[in-house]
């Protein structure tokens, strides 16, 4: 698995970016600029939560590589996305029960790689996010993970809750986080099993929820009443890994 960072250049070469799902890290463009294509740039931007830079016509000539920027150059990541398949495949060789990270909605690619770094680190098979409402995999993403995107498969799939009961079939059992759930060290975690993630804002969803067979709690004895998304990831799989080596 791997991954390369490349220009797109033009207004309508950026915009079919956007259109198409392509992972898009940052965009350059002229400062000044307002016409309706930039501004349709613009807001596809902030909807994505794309770094944008306004810069001077000098400095994206010297950026350009084709010489037809049009005012704006995207920066953006090609990946290669993992089957859900090849995580289970991960598993089989390496003779362990599956252990699988399902990250549902989570939108910080800084928490999303931070999150994959910890994946690969607690020897989890692979990592599945849904394909809407979420962070791909930006070349932000692969920075934070700190190369562990190289190794740990990320699958992209429609429908996170379906996703579960398909893989249920498959013998896991399912442990999201959640403040109002068993403590965690109550649980019996060992086995097959996926560690289901919510949001850092919502947590997990309704439908995801109830499709997981457990919800672990983390303890905390502070003034404050949660965790960043991947801090919880990492204490929960390590009480995974725990009980795992048990």
């Amino acid at each position: 698995m791997g991954y390369q960072e490349f220009t797109i250049e033009g207004r309508n070469a950026v915009i079919e970016a956007y259109r198409s799902g392509k992972p898009i890290d940052k965009i350059f463009i002229l400062d000044g600029c307002q016409d309706g294509p930039i501004m349709t740039i613009k807001r596809e931007a902030k909807k994505h939560d794309t770094l944008v830079k306004f810069v001077t016509k000098e400095r994206l000539d010297q950026m350009s590589e084709t010489g037809k920027h049009q005012g704006v150059i995207a920066y953006a990541a090609a990946y290669e996305y993992a089957e859900v398949e090849d995580i289970l495949q991960a598993a089989r060789e390496k003779n362990e029960p599956p252990f699988i990270f399902l990250l549902d909605n989570i939108e910080d690619p800084h928490n999303l790689g931070a999150i994959i770094r910890t994946a690969n680190l607690a020897g989890a098979h692979g990592v599945i996010i849904p394909k809407n409402r979420a962070a791909g995999l930006t070349a932000t993403v692969a920075r934070t993970s700190a190369g562990a995107l190289n190794y740990t498969p990320v699958a992209k799939v429609t429908n996170l809750a379906k996703t579960i009961e398909d893989l249920k079939k498959e013998g896991l059992w399912f442990v999201c986080a959640d403040m109002g759930g068993t403590t965690m060290y109550n649980l019996d975690l060992k086995g097959a099993i996926g560690l289901v993630i919510g949001n850092e804002g919502e947590g997990v969803g309704r439908l995801v929820k109830e499709k997981c067979d457990m919800v672990a709690s983390i303890p905390m004895k502070g003034d404050i009443d949660s965790l960043n998304a991947s801090v919880a990831a990492g204490v929960l799989a390590y009480e995974i890994v725990r009980q795992r080596l048990q």
